[in-house]
């Protein structure tokens, strides 16, 4: 795909759902207890590949453009499969659903893509082992094909090395199994999507600081799901409103839970002009309409704690530094290397093949920004992340930018390109 620099945007958009609450509105309700409601799901490869896996355990799901009706059965109403389970690029899917796969009396072997192959699943299948579960690489790599024999779980106390959602909801998942609580305490908080929609399904579930702790012995039951827009797929149009001269943009109804709203803080800290409109609670999640303009920003730094609220940011806020004035750091973000890219590496040669002073660390990067960019050949490496980082990138940038693979962005966002483009005024 190509793209050149562009007009001024303005109007408003909606983004699709949420990814996170949509894979886990199918995955609970299919282990719950009646038939759950779920509405502006997201329709991407990654969440299709979770409704997908489910089916083949044995759960009804009707897909239609209005509504997501998931027909559960249970903690213990899931079938084994007649064949592997395949989920495709996601890793929310992989790790989330080896922790109820750990639970079940039957054996299971789950796979996905090339991207998914190579990333490190050791992370859950040491916690879930010490549960109980057994669960192996096939490979002996530590990474899917995985082979999981459902077994009989006892609740653990357990410190994960590094703070992940998907960890912690897979052990989380699988202490719903266990014989006892389960507690899992984290170095910095991480997205708590999963307390939150499984405290709405029943689960007996509690968050003290750092500390998750289910205990088992509740069923779940069915709910009615709307699903927030997505602030990763927000982050490029609050990005391309603050870079594109003389754009401003409305993007209504974004899920802005603290544990993933890093970005906010974020765009505050380089000197943006983002306005939070129409605050409101939607099923236990906060959500907002922003507001942004075109701004002059500054570098900054981002680190610690701020991390897990934005990991997934990090490739658009790279972007956003190389047009800002001043040096931006980016560490503590090693978990960057293992995503679907190395998008440290990807960043930076993106960045760099745009003209940006960057260089790369082992926890992040550093970017001396004010340089005017120009276009580029950019090889998205299939990372839907950086595909869209890049193509913000291009409209602020002088000439054509050309982005290999472009359509991976399918992954979380099929109309991003219609969606993005369409606001040029």
């Amino acid at each position: 795909m190509e793209l050149t620099a562009s007009k001024a945007l303005r109007g408003e958009v909606t983004v699709p759902g949420d990814k996170s609450i949509s894979h886990r509105s199918v995955m609970f309700g299919a282990i719950a207890q009646g038939t759950t409601e779920v509405t502006n799901f997201l329709q991407g490869a990654d969440c299709l590949s979770t409704i997908s896996c489910f089916q083949k355990l044995g759960i009804e799901i009707e897909n239609t453009p209005e509504r997501i009706l998931v027909h559960g059965k249970g903690l213990h109403g899931l079938s084994a499969p007649s064949e592997v389970l395949d989920a495709g690029n996601s890793g929310t899917t992989t790790r989330l659903i080896s922790g109820i796969l750990s639970g079940q009396t039957f054996e299971t072997t789950l796979t996905g893509d090339a991207s998914i192959q190579k990333r490190p699943m050791k992370r859950i299948m040491e916690p879930l082992s010490l549960m109980g579960a057994k669960i192996e690489s096939v490979r002996k790599n530590g990474c899917a094909p995985l082979h999981i024999t459902g077994s009989s779980l006892h609740g653990i106390t357990y410190s994960t090395p590094v703070a992940s959602a998907q960890v912690k909801s897979s052990i989380l998942l699988a202490g719903l199994y266990a014989d006892g609580p389960t507690s899992v305490t984290e170095p910095a908080l991480s997205r708590n999507h999963t307390e939150l929609m499984l405290f709405g399904f029943g689960a007996d579930i509690c968050s003290d600081g750092l500390t998750a702790t289910i205990t088992p012995g509740n069923e779940l039951y069915a709910q009615q799901i709307f699903v927030p827009g997505d602030i990763s797929s927000a982050a490029y149009f609050l990005a391309a409103g603050l870079l594109v001269p003389g754009s401003e943009l409305l993007i209504r109804n974004v899920g802005i839970n603290p544990t993933r709203a890093g970005i906010l803080t974020v765009i505050r800290a380089m000197g943006g002009n983002l306005t939070v409109l129409n605050e409101r609670a939607c099923a236990g999640e906060p959500v907002a309409d922003l507001l942004v303009s075109a701004s002059s920003l500054h570098g900054t730094t981002v680190e610690g704690n701020l991390i897990p609220a934005l990991i997934d940011e990090i490739p658009m806020i790279a972007v956003m530094a190389a047009f800002a004035n001043g040096q931006t750091v980016i560490r503590d973000a090693a978990e960057l290397k293992v995503k679907e890219s190395d998008r440290i590496a990807t960043v930076t040669a993106g960045l760099r093949a745009m003209g940006c002073d960057i260089t790369p660390t082992d926890d992040g990067m550093i970017i001396r920004g004010g340089k005017i960019l120009h276009g580029a050949e950019i090889d998205s490496y299939l990372d839907h992340r950086i595909a869209m980082s890049f193509a913000v990138a291009a409209l602020a940038a002088d000439g054509v930018t050309s982005i290999k693979d472009a359509d991976c962005v399918k992954i979380s966002y099929p109309n991003f390109y219609d969606d993005l483009l369409g606001l040029a005024k």
